[in-house]
């Protein structure tokens, strides 16, 4: 038989060569478009589900807004308004990475950190945190440098203290806390002791942790993760973007004024 443009076509719906419906109406041989139009009627009518106008059906509710945002480089939970991740620096303003940070590895789920149980350290020591201008200039960091002035000090109490920035999303609370230095990790460091020397670990932080000496050159190279290193008495640790931090046995006048 031939379609409404002349073809020759085996089949009764459709044209085999063009497509076209097979009778002049557009509609299916064999297909009423009445019978068809009074079917869907009656479905409508018994079913009442299909004669219902999308106006009566309820508009799902809103999904309610996050409390926290992930962080783009590691995944880990920040505020809304963080201007920096709380667990590799990652910078939500810029989008710039933190400093030794590779993007394509993704950062193990943020845990929170575990008490320190460590012993009482027998022989009070101190921690002394200065603001480096030189340490500030090597790092090459956007942030601006803090005035410089005394420096804050640290009473040294446990075997085993943590080096980092306070968290209280993440209940990280430092021995040693590196305040609004954003080049510190919220977990940096681990330093521990037998009493007479003392030894420093990095924690997997974004920006390492380094060991020079009171009148060398800069350290450049920072010491492996995972790995305790000795700190000598002449030694001085490297962290953050400007931070100094020097350890040595506190004076009577300090142990009265930091217990």
């Amino acid at each position: 038989m031939k379609c409404p443009s002349g073809h020759d076509s085996t089949a009764t719906d459709y044209c085999d060569i063009c497509g076209a419906a097979m009778n002049a109406d557009g509609a299916p041989t064999g297909v009423h478009p009445a019978a068809e139009g009074a079917s869907g009627e009656a479905g409508s009518a018994g079913d009442p589900a299909a004669s219902s106008s999308p106006s009566d059906t309820p508009a799902a509710a809103p999904e309610p807004e996050s409390a926290t945002r992930p962080c783009p480089n590691c995944g880990g939970p920040n505020s809304p308004d963080a201007l920096f991740c709380e667990v590799c620096g990652y910078d939500h303003t810029t989008g710039t990475l933190p400093r030794g940070a590779d993007s394509s590895a993704a950062a193990a789920p943020p845990v929170e950190a575990p008490a320190n149980t460590s012993k009482d350290l027998a022989t009070p020591w101190v921690a002394e945190l200065w603001i480096d201008p030189a340490w500030y200039t090597a790092q090459g960091s956007s942030d601006p440098l803090p005035s410089q002035g005394p420096p804050a000090v640290f009473a040294l109490r446990n075997t085993s203290l943590l080096i980092g920035r306070v968290s209280n999303s993440r209940g990280i609370h430092p021995d040693i806390d590196c305040g609004v230095d954003n080049g510190v990790s919220r977990r940096h460091a681990q330093l521990t002791t037998d009493g007479t020397r003392w030894w420093v670990e990095d924690l997997a932080s974004s920006n390492g942790t380094y060991i020079g000496d009171s009148v060398g050159d800069l350290p450049t190279t920072s010491i492996p993760t995972g790995q305790k290193r000795e700190v000598d008495a002449d030694d001085r640790i490297y962290v953050g973007s400007w931070t100094r931090i020097v350890l040595r046995p506190s004076s009577d006048d300090e142990i009265s004024a930091l217990a």
